[in-house]
């Protein structure tokens, strides 16, 4: 089990294989990311997320979308999968898990830029 999830955290650090709809690399949005609680929770698309997932939520993008994002307080960066909606306060654009947090070197906001580098088939870039 262990080893699966490491796995899937390995590829997401990566380029995602198979059917996707080829997107711009700039920059697709600015402004705060913000951390998720430590707690497991269900999320909006259905998935159980755990804090060592690199996963998010969004307000628009599609569930399965893959996210590249770039801290600009100390140039790290970290690649999410979006599986749910939020964050619901006025200026942040993300809010990612406590592993992603650690990845970005983030622990309450930062000032981040995200590039959508993967979406589902069959999606649009912005959901309904």
């Amino acid at each position: 089990m262990i080893k699966a999830h490491l796995l899937v955290v390995a590829l997401l650090q990566i380029v995602p294989s198979g059917p996707a709809h080829t997107v711009d690399k700039k920059p697709d949005e600015c402004g705060f990311a913000s951390v998720y609680s430590s707690a497991s929770e269900t999320t909006a698309s259905g998935e159980d997320t755990l804090p060592d997932d690199f996963t998010a939520a969004h307000r628009t993008l599609p569930f399965g979308t893959i996210v590249h994002i770039q801290n600009f307080q100390n140039g790290r960066s970290a690649v999410v999968r979006i599986t749910d909606r939020g964050p619901f306060i006025a200026g942040r654009i993300i809010d990612v898990s406590q592993v992603a947090a650690r990845a970005l070197g983030i622990s309450g906001l930062a000032k981040v830029c995200l590039t959508v580098t993967w979406i589902p088939v069959g999606q649009p870039k912005k959901a309904n």
